[in-house]
């Protein structure tokens, strides 16, 4: 085994001291996290961190979807009356918050915490310590809403809270509140995680790892980080500015008094086209990822893919105004917006054909469940795409505004677009979380039902919408004739919903007692199945080289690796931007306790202030004693962050 010695020599035991077996001991103990409560609440292991995201994510996407369902059968016949307006409105908030804000972006996110450490061969991401904060306010800021919706104090307005119907005026009572505080907070935990997810693409990646050897799944999380940077923002200062018309008494969406209601739309819609791309980015990395391996042949125009990466997440931010066509616009403006709405479809066409190129030109596909979910996508988001070719022209998007046609769109984009990869990646990477295969045969059952009943639930939206049933509706009458295709339609939602059930099934007997699968089972080519499945918690016993973007099929021997790290002390190495040449040792941060607090002091804070405003005033004690706590020097350079 080669090795590229990291020269000058630290102080302290170095892994070039000890043979394979020590090594892997004291690596172990370094990088361990303690037992019990206080080790619980205290881990900064990255994968330990992207567990608990991707735990909560799926029970809040139950959640969303049993709020869904209840709205699908009270839909199936004219003139139902299992739920009123105040709770239907109630429901179909919840589901667009909690799908959009809890489930599709924190998702993505956790599947890129676990694995892109692992896939540029460092040992745990950059700010462990944000980290592990950024899932404490996520988890308190979730489990609020959902707490205020059962105790009827969930917020009726929508996803997206447009005002003056969310303003003090048109929405008394406190849900209103819960929806801006709640989307403040909780964004907090997306740009934490974020940040830390650039600096480890761009500063920790293993020697030899230069840009164009990148993992095309990494330099997806890397772009959608920093589409989260510079989004996320806009939709915190709209709710904070919500906030403040609501509690201080503000006028800033108050044409009344000055204000203006079409800034709220402004600010929102120009994060809110982004996100969609923040949930689809990583989706295509997946499908870049697994391609090749199903295919057994590296990815066709890797530049090419790298480069529509790229453009997407720039073009992300010039189409915003698409959803406001029914704002009376200047119509050149409109125009401008109708073009940059068409020009996107051309980095996710050269994305598609990339794909469909490496199928086509490989040898025999190996046709498992993770691939056939990449199938699914194929259809599903061509056709999703298709429509929002024709919602970017302004007379159509007029005529079907506000209809089920918009609801078909946006499902069949962002369901088909980023689920059914996030579908086929859950069963292509549970083995490196859990060592163990999910069952094959499940996994067929599974996709046949969610592909059937995905396609029999949205498709027939299309026609509703297309014959005027507007969206948002919580009952319609006898005489327009929309009973029937509703009722179709509910029941491809149930099937659709019972594909999932059989998901969770196949995740809960697969986790306990699936086929044990080994380090590699795909025989795939990233870094991440050079190490155990699932990794221990030091990830590498030493740092590898990387002379190929498919390092594992390059070196089908023994891989090179670096020599030179201290095993006494958490070190990560890091390196240059453009080639990854190795610069410099740096330490890791150890488990601290204070990040759950501070998590717990600024959601106090933050949640508090709805009821009363001294909660900023008494909150800001607690927030400054978490904050000391956290950064206050213990001692020895390996406990700062």
């Amino acid at each position: 085994m080669s090795s590229a010695d990291l020269a000058p020599k630290p102080e302290g035991i170095l892994d070039t001291e000890l043979d394979a077996e020590s090594l892997r001991r004291r690596l172990a103990e370094t990088w361990k996290t303690r037992s019990g409560l206080v080790g619980f609440l205290s881990s900064v292991d990255h994968k330990v961190i992207a567990r608990r995201y991707l735990i909560t994510a799926l029970i809040f996407l139950c959640l969303g979807g049993l709020s869904a369902v209840a709205m699908r059968v009270q839909l199936s016949g004219p003139e139902r009356g299992l739920i009123g307006p105040d709770l239907y409105n109630q429901l179909f908030t919840m589901h667009g918050v909690t799908m959009m804000f809890l489930f599709a972006v924190p998702i993505m996110q956790a599947v890129g915490l676990y694995l892109v450490p692992l896939m540029v061969g460092t040992r745990n991401i950059a700010f462990p310590r944000l980290s592990a904060f950024s899932y404490w306010v996520y988890l308190s800021g979730g489990v609020f809403v959902w707490v205020s919706f059962f105790l009827n104090m969930g917020p009726d307005i929508g996803w997206f809270a447009y005002v003056p119907l969310s303003g003090p005026e048109f929405a008394p009572g406190k849900r209103a509140d819960v929806w801006a505080q709640m989307i403040t907070y909780t964004e907090v935990s997306s740009l934490a995680v974020a940040v830390a997810t650039i600096v480890t693409v761009l500063k920790q990646r293993a020697p030899g790892m230069s840009l164009d050897r990148i993992p095309l799944f990494v330099w997806a999380i890397l772009v959608t980080s920093f589409v989260i940077v510079f989004a996320m923002p806009s939709v915190m200062i709209a709710s904070s500015f919500l906030i403040l018309d609501r509690l201080v008494g503000t006028h800033i969406f108050n044409p009344a008094e000055g204000g203006d209601a079409l800034i709220f739309q402004h600010l929102f819609w120009f994060f809110g086209h982004p996100e969609v791309y923040i949930i689809f980015l990583p989706a295509t990395g997946m499908v870049s990822a697994i391609v090749p391996t199903f295919a057994r042949r590296p990815i066709f125009g890797y530049l090419a893919l790298v480069l529509s990466l790229i453009a997407v997440g720039i073009l992300s931010f010039g189409l915003w105004v698409h959803h406001m066509f029914a704002t009376g616009l200047p119509k050149l403006g409109a125009s401008f917006f109708t073009a940059s709405s068409m020009l996107i479809a051309i980095p996710n066409g050269i994305q598609i054909f990339c794909w469909l190129a490496t199928l086509w030109s490989g040898g025999p596909l190996r046709l498992k469940t993770p691939l056939l979910f990449v199938f699914g996508f194929f259809f599903i988001f061509v056709a999703g795409g298709l429509t929002g070719v024709m919602l970017a022209s302004v007379p159509l998007d007029l005529q079907v505004h506000d209809t089920y046609f918009v609801v078909a769109h946006f499902h069949y984009v962002l369901i088909g677009g980023a689920v059914f990869p996030l579908l086929g990646a859950t069963y292509y990477w549970f083995p490196k979380l859990t060592g163990r295969m999910m069952s094959e045969r499940l996994g067929r059952w599974h996709f046949w039902l969610a592909f059937i009943g995905f396609n029999a639930a949205f498709f027939p939206m299309h026609i509703v919408g297309l014959w005027g049933m507007p969206r948002r509706v919580y009952t319609y009458p006898v005489e327009l004739g929309w009973g029937g295709i509703n009722l179709f339609i509910t029941a491809g939602a149930l099937l659709f919903f019972l594909s999932f059930v059989l998901f969770v099934i196949n995740l809960a007997r697969s986790a306990r007692s699936g086929e044990a699968a080994g380090e590699n089972p795909w025989d795939a080519g990233t870094l991440e199945w050079a190490v155990s499945s699932p990794p221990p918690n030091y990830n590498f016993a030493r740092i590898p080289v990387v002379a190929h973007s498919e390092p594992l099929w390059a070196e089908r021997g023994s891989m090179p690796v670096a020599a030179g790290l201290r095993v006494d002390a958490r070190e990560v190495l890091i390196s240059t931007v453009a080639e990854a040449k190795p610069d410099l040792r740096e330490k890791s941060a150890r488990p601290s306790i204070w990040p759950f607090f501070s998590a717990l002091s600024v959601g106090g804070t933050f949640l508090g202030s709805i009821f009363t405003p001294w909660a900023v005033v008494w909150g800001a004690l607690p927030i400054a004693v978490s904050l000391i706590g956290w950064f206050w020097p213990k001692g020895a350079p390996e406990d700062e962050e």
